[in-house]
């Protein structure tokens, strides 16, 4: 038989998840990349559908950015940096 944690071990952890600083990663429009190469990107670095990837690259084509993702910083800083090395403009900043 499964055992659940206890309520003090649960209590425990979710006070540790929300210590740890979460960060924004921004994907930036720019006029050099096609609208497929940025879907076909977003769904490697992020591996999600296709669908989500068209909506991020569309709102940032839109409004100028999206948010792609939250998440701790040294997850944010390896997919802002793999964003960059496929030619795209990404960011990070604090959640």
């Amino acid at each position: 038989m499964a055992t659940q944690p206890s309520t003090k071990l649960a209590s425990h952890l979710k006070q540790r998840l929300t210590l740890i600083p979460r960060f924004k990663v921004l994907l930036h429009n720019d006029d050099r990349n096609s609208m497929q190469h940025v879907v076909g990107v977003l769904r490697r670095v992020f591996r999600i559908s296709r669908e989500r990837a068209e909506q991020i690259m569309l709102e940032a084509h839109q409004k100028g950015i999206a948010l792609c993702a939250v998440e701790p910083l040294e997850t944010a800083e390896l997919h802002r940096d793999q964003l960059v090395s496929a030619s795209l403009t990404a960011t990070i900043e604090p959640e």
